[in-house]
């Protein structure tokens, strides 16, 4: 096995020569590529907006509180099936081509999406909507588990040069989706009433994303094989999964822990903080709705900002940057919060201006550490390892940490505890250089 030892700033070694300018057919390839993530993300954001109608509907209590426990355990468990997923898919991917994934999966992803939609609930199938509601979940989680990593890879593997602005841009794409789902809302809120919302209006929601499904899969048909791995398709590896775990396993774990601060995050801010904000904290469903939507357009921009950057100077120190903000800042932020103390528009601009630094360049970080024979693996594997640990289950730990300590603030523990296992994973990544060598053995 011929292996090289490289740093993680070697692998950014871009940012040190002049980068070429991205091409027409390039930005096509990457925007196409982005639109699964989009999808993605408005499904995970639009259950959260509806947690509370789901709860009511599929896990009736007398307990409000153990209704939405139950609901949130839902969305835990979809993200649980991702890992599976992502193996499954990734490998493929590998095997065969990024293209025929990107088409399977948002062909199932949509027909998923569109029965959540249409599935009746407890009152008219009993238990089993409850079991069907968990079936779908799953299904989506382990389509969606290949989603976000082939996106990145497709992303990278397009414009090698520019890695860094390639993949912000597919995170740009996600909040695109995000601000989707909270458009979506919105207009839900202002053109239903309050009983409406709650009986069917979340099911146009979802009936909308499946739309979005159909369009996305209409584009991609016509999407080109991804250039890195076309060029080295008489090589790809017969058990990428096994391949990464034998020869590149430390970088799957330096990688889980290196985005631990973007899945925490994300965790929190898209699937509690919805209906924390409006619930718990009693802000207007119309103050939070603009507040949050504030939020994705600057960080929109400011993690394309990051993410061009990360061309320039290696990306790692800014995705630690973003970390250590995020830990001296997030208890401050969630005591105003709670406080009602500063304006809430103000404060969810400032927390994108802190985030944004990690979210334009984790994608981009995670994807050096892999070499194209099984760069789709080991991102799917490091990625999903990394949601299931600290997104997946963040707005039920959030919800009990609240309801042990009675602080309202409390899930800013959770925010400090993802960042500080990135600050952790930086460490160890500067005190032994990662191997990012070639495969042992391709076939």
């Amino acid at each position: 096995m011929e292996e090289t030892m490289k740093t993680i700033d070697d692998a950014t070694a871009s940012g040190h020569a002049p980068a070429p300018g991205i091409s027409r057919t390039q930005w096509r390839m990457i925007l196409i590529a982005s639109l699964g993530g989009s999808l993605e993300f408005y499904d995970f954001i639009v259950y959260g907006f509806f947690a509370h109608a789901i709860a009511e509907q599929f896990f009736p209590n007398a307990s409000s509180l153990v209704s939405l426990l139950f609901s949130f355990s839902v969305l835990a468990i979809g993200y649980v099936i991702r890992p599976l997923g992502g193996i499954v898919l990734s490998s493929w991917g590998d095997r065969y081509g990024r293209r025929p994934v990107f088409l399977s999966s948002i062909i199932v992803v949509t027909a998923a999406t569109v029965c959540l939609g249409l599935l009746p609930n407890y009152q008219h199938w009993g238990i089993a909507a409850s079991l069907l509601l968990i079936a779908l979940r799953m299904v989506q989680g382990f389509c969606v588990g290949g989603e976000m990593p082939g996106a990145i890879t497709y992303a990278v593997e397009a414009v090698p040069r520019r890695a860094g602005l390639a993949a912000g841009v597919i995170i740009c794409a996600v909040n695109l989706g995000v601000l989707l789902a909270t458009l979506v809302n919105l207009g839900i809120q202002l053109f239903l009433s309050s009983a409406d919302a709650a009986a069917f209006g979340w099911r146009i929601a979802f009936l909308f994303g499946g739309l979005c499904g159909v369009v996305s899969y209409a584009m991609r048909r016509h999407l080109d094989e991804s250039p890195e791995f076309e060029r080295m398709r008489g090589a790809v590896v017969k058990q990428p999964f096994r391949e990464t775990l034998r020869h590149h396993g430390r970088q799957v774990v330096i990688g889980v822990m290196s985005i631990a601060v973007m899945a925490g995050v994300n965790g929190i801010l898209y699937g509690h903080m919805p209906a924390f904000l409006v619930e718990q904290l009693h802000y207007s469903p119309r103050i939070a709705a603009i507040a949050q939507n504030a939020y994705l357009v600057v960080s929109s921009f400011g993690l394309l900002f990051a993410g061009w950057l990360g061309d320039k100077v290696p990306r790692r120190y800014l995705l630690l940057a973003s970390a250590a903000l995020l830990v001296v800042l997030s208890y401050p932020f969630y005591l105003a919060l709670s406080a009602h103390s500063v304006d809430l528009v103000v404060l969810f601009v400032l927390a994108a201006l802190v985030f944004s630094l990690a979210s334009g360049t984790w994608a981009s970080v995670l994807a050096d550490y892999f070499p194209v024979q099984i760069r789709y693996s080991g991102i799917a594997l490091s990625y999903n390892v990394a949601v299931v640990a600290f997104s997946g289950f963040a707005p039920l730990l959030a919800t009990m940490l609240i309801r042990e300590t009675g602080s309202l603030a409390s899930p800013a523990l959770y925010v400090i505890m993802a960042s500080a296992v990135t600050l952790i994973a930086g460490a160890l990544t500067a005190k032994a250089p990662v191997p990012t060598g070639a495969p042992s053995q391709a076939h």
